[in-house]
């Protein structure tokens, strides 16, 4: 009678409860870990002041500051001036902090067949380590590489100062710029005075091509550090997360960190261009060659590069996450006073900087509590032994099993005398083996089919409601997946349910580890570090089920219970029963009855036999009288047996499959779910930049079963109570998915805007790229496109193909003052002039261009040119002017308001080969009005969009050349 008020036996209400609680639980936990933001100390360390932090951050952030921008000089004065302040204020000497203007640097680079020119306006700040006696070497006179303080170099860590043109840049990069300012603070009291040197920069430029970077390698302090920490936003708050990290080693600063938040996956996203976008961090680890850390916010991505990446939508909570990080990881790098990341003492020959060689790693946080870091090499090592272990000890406990007589898996019957003749005892060892694999496949093609269903009928409603399409899978796969296994087992229970549902995913987990072995090994893909500790815990669990296994009697002893029986002895038959498990022990119709009249084929024996099945019976009777409904055993010498279960199983331990549940489904819907969320985070608010809505609904499919399959084992000793609630919960969230619109006022639709004027014709063209049919509809609401034919084409921007441009004729610009320098009024012509002087004996121009009140112009060729020069660029070995199959478009960034290039170039060997192509030139400022355009699709869109930019420039202004 123990097990009808054992809280953990392997009966309906321990299992409901254990199983139940502990998804809500975990559940709970990580959606609160990953939708709330750790409350910032209301102490914060020495040297570092949160309101001065987040005063600074209302200052940078009040206006649009893109590099093309007025205001992105208010900004840099600011910066400037706070940073002096700062300085001033600690009394230091310049022999131990240096501020640099650097108001020198360039750079030309090229990247596939854009070439770009860009004059750098950094501001750098080197705190010099104690442990680093030297003077500095800062000036342009010195080459690069002979820059490098002694001993391990430094550490760098950088923000850049510029937002784009349409938002205020809080998060993008306003938090970490103002994080920067906290650390010159911080590291510049006594007692946080770093060993080694800390350089800090603020560049300006990287969100128009990681410009601010390309023109910090040019400085010969670039050459001093050897470690890195990239700050970086790609949201409007939220935590921090650790995008991803070069090695090991150097990951290993992060651990320190209170509250850790990242995966690897983000890392190999980016490793394996699932991520288009960039950061610096390309620059200072693939072309600088350090060594270092990507931290950065990374939702809601519906407010990025928009009006509402503001301070509004940010929080104190989420700039001490990042501050706090920032302290922990730089402090860590800076106490360092190993040579692991010095490398060799002279630069490389590709240019380089020498930082050693780190390994390969996997990392991720625990709840925002714990950071696991280990090596990818031991992973792989890990993986190769699981899979070369396991198989043999599960065929090594099975030899040992059938040594024992007590390996009833996959056993039918068993005879009492080990003869063919004799008759045989039904032990019904197959059973319920292949329920699984078929439970799986249906469940899981149910969500599939979901996923396809969401797709046809509304295929954005992901972008506004995530967890609603998570309900819906979730529920879906749980409910369906109980339905057919406990509609098996009560049909045909058998008490080895589990142990064959745990074999399943033990094969399951085995392929794919071997896929995520493979991955590992030859695509350096560290993502499925999930998928070794899920396959260690089934493992395990399957471990304790084949122990479970000893605790039966022998085949050939449970067989001689029945004695010589003259015909087929068959075991106990399952009655059928309802899914609610409240059934009695009716015995089945499909069952031989006993005939208590002896013929002359009676066996001698079937007395004993009978004897044994009439007392088992009336002890079965007399228990079930008084038991609790619930609980569904009958009672025998074999012990109690669930209802309709073999009666050898009577002997197995009622309680350790909660250990195999504790192994198995916490720690993967730990793991997993934090990936799963992480991954909605990243990827539920593309579609707006042309991502497939499929893809993600299926990934969701993928994972669904990924953390729904681990319960599988357990679900069908669960009753209808809890499915069927599942069942509501997937029709209603089904119906909203299906109907509603799937976009909101918290996550309003990007649209991308851009005017274009031809400045030979005077055609003025405004258009808004979006998901078609919906910027259609937007369209329609502001006043100047009314009564216009819209012309829909498929847009020009590479990374945006799969939406939809819309143009009509526009309201005007105002981007030149009416007035110019010289007081004549201007007009759109104008606003940029060029010339052409060609060479007499050669395919050879030079081109002078200038553009009024802009510092960035273009110039667009018809035909690729084979070399590039711009007057005032500096030569530079690690970068080359012109890709492989020559140019076809050069970016032009000047520091100076309305300052000409002189660009020349050489196109092809022929002769006679035309030269044309366009010259234009663009302005970015939506700040004083001066793009009308801009400023009436802001005002007249609906609630649920908003506007970023497609482009460097919102207005451009073209003419055409030819010679």
């Amino acid at each position: 009678m123990a097990r009808l008020s054992n809280p953990f036996a392997f009966t309906p209400r321990p299992v409901i409860f254990w199983v139940t609680a502990t998804y809500i639980a975990i559940f709970a936990v990580l959606l609160t870990v990953h939708l709330n933001v750790p409350d910032y100390p209301h102490k914060t360390p020495a040297g570092t002041n949160l309101t001065e932090a987040w005063s600074d951050l209302q200052h940078i952030t009040r206006r649009y500051h893109p590099y093309n921008s007025h205001a992105n000089d208010d900004v840099r004065k600011y910066l400037l001036s706070r940073m002096q302040e700062i300085v001033e204020s600690k009394n230091l000497g310049s022999d131990r902090v240096e501020i640099i203007d650097d108001n020198i640097s360039n750079a030309t680079f090229s990247a596939g067949n854009t070439t770009v020119y860009f004059e750098g306006t950094n501001i750098i700040v080197v705190i010099r380590g104690s442990h680093d006696k030297e003077p500095f070497y800062t000036t342009h006179d010195t080459p690069l590489g002979t820059s490098r303080a002694p001993g391990n170099g430094g550490v760098l860590v950088n923000a850049h100062y510029d937002s784009v043109s349409t938002g205020y840049g809080a998060t993008d990069d306003g938090v970490g710029v103002v994080s920067v300012l906290q650390l010159l603070s911080y590291f510049t009291e006594p007692e946080n005075w770093p060993h080694r040197t800390v350089v800090l920069l603020l560049n300006n430029g990287e969100e128009d091509f990681l410009n601010g970077a390309k023109a910090f390698m040019r400085h010969p302090i670039s050459q001093l550090p050897h470690t890195f920490l990239n700050l970086e936003g790609a949201g409007a708050g939220g935590r921090a997360t650790l995008f991803r990290s070069t090695d090991t080693e150097v990951t290993s600063f992060y651990k320190t960190v209170k509250h850790p938040f990242g995966t690897v996956v983000s890392g190999d996203g980016f490793k394996q261009g699932f991520i288009r976008s960039q950061t610096d961090y390309v620059v200072f680890n693939g072309e600088l060659g350090l060594r270092g850390l990507d931290v950065a916010f990374m939702e809601p991505r519906a407010r990025y590069h928009t009006l509402e990446d503001s301070t509004r939508e940010s929080s104190l909570n989420s700039l001490w996450h990042m501050l706090s990080a920032s302290i922990a990881t730089t402090s860590g790098m800076a106490s360092d006073t190993s040579d692991r990341f010095s490398g060799s003492s002279d630069e490389r020959e590709d240019g380089k900087v020498n930082t050693g060689t780190g390994t390969e790693a996997v990392w991720f946080d625990i709840f925002g509590k714990v950071f696991i870091l280990f090596r990818l090499h031991t992973m792989f090592a890990l993986c190769v032994t699981l899979l070369v272990v396991t198989p043999i000890a599960v065929i090594g406990l099975t030899v040992i099993l059938s040594k024992s007589d007590k390996n009833y898996l996959f056993t039918r019957k068993k005879y009492i005398h080990s003869s063919d003749d004799d008759e045989p005892v039904r032990l019904n060892g197959w059973r319920g083996f292949f329920r699984f694999p078929i439970t799986f496949v249906a469940a899981t093609a149910i969500v599939v089919g979901l996923a396809y269903l969401l797709q046809r009928v509304n295929p954005y409603i992901v972008y506004s409601s995530p967890y609603a399409v998570w309900s819906m899978m979730l529920s879906a796969w749980l409910f369906f997946a109980w339905f057919l296994l406990r509609g098996a087992s009560a049909m045909r229970p058998s008490a080895l349910q589990r142990h064959y549902t745990l074999l399943w995913l033990f094969i399951g987990s085995f392929v794919l580890l071997v896929f995520v072995t493979v991955l590992a090994r030859n695509y350096h893909v560290a993502s499925g570090y999930f998928s070794m500790f899920a396959f260690a815990a089934v493992f395990v669990a399957l471990l304790i089920s084949y122990a479970e296994l000893f605790f039966l009697p022998k085949k050939s002893v449970y067989a001689a219970r029945f004695g010589d029986a003259g015909g087929v002895i068959h075991d106990r038959e399952p009655p059928s029963r309802p899914l609610s498990g409240t059934t009695n022990g009716t015995r089945s119709d499909e069952r031989v009855p006993e005939d208590d009249d002896a013929t002359e084929t009676t066996s001698l024996l079937r007395n004993d036999r009978v004897s044994f099945r009439r007392n088992y019976g009336s002890r079965r009777q007399s228990v079930s009288e008084g038991a609790d409904p619930e609980d569904h055993h009958a009672a025998s010498d074999l012990g109690f047996v669930y209802e309709g279960e073999q009666e050898w199983s009577g002997t197995l331990p009622s309680w350790l499959w909660l250990i195999q549940f504790l192994l198995t489904v916490p720690i993967v819907v730990i793991l997993v779910g934090q990936v799963a969320l992480l991954l909605t985070s990243a990827i539920y608010q593309t579609p707006a930049d042309g991502s497939s809505t499929l893809s993600i609904y299926l990934l969701f499919a993928a994972l669904t079963a990924a953390l729904t399959v681990p319960a599988a084992p357990f679900l069908h000793r669960f009753t209808y109570h809890i499915p069927t609630f599942l069942l509501f919960v997937c029709v209603g969230t089904a119906i909203y998915n299906l109907v509603a619109f799937p976009f909101s006022l918290e996550h309003k639709l990007k649209v991308y805007f851009l005017q274009q004027i031809d400045l030979d014709t005077g055609a003025n063209t405004v258009s808004l790229t979006g998901l078609e049919g919906y910027v259609q509809d937007i369209i329609k609401q502001i006043p100047s496109a009314q009564g216009q034919d819209l012309n829909c084409t498929t847009p020009d921007v590479a990374t945006r193909k799969e939406l939809t441009k819309c143009s009509w004729a526009g309201l005007p610009a105002h981007v030149v003052p009416r007035l110019s320098p010289y007081g004549n009024n201007t007009t759109p012509k104008s606003w940029l002039e060029y010339s052409i002087q060609k060479s007499s004996n050669a395919n050879k121009a030079t081109i002078r261009v200038v553009g009024q009140n802009t510092r960035s112009c273009r110039l667009m060729f018809d035909t690729p040119v084979r070399s590039v020069w711009v007057d005032g660029a500096v030569s530079d070995p690690r970068f080359n002017a012109t890709g492989q199959h020559g140019t076809r478009e050069l970016r032009l960034w000047h520091r100076q308001w309305s300052q000409p290039w002189n660009v020349s170039v050489a196109w092809g060997s022929d002769t006679n080969s035309t030269f044309s192509g366009r010259v234009a030139c663009l302005w970015s400022d939506a700040n004083a009005g001066s793009i009308p355009s801009f400023d009436e699709v802001q005002h007249y869109l609906p609630v649920w969009a908003v506007s970023s930019k497609i482009a460097d420039g919102l207005v451009e202004g073209s003419k055409r050349f030819k010679l």
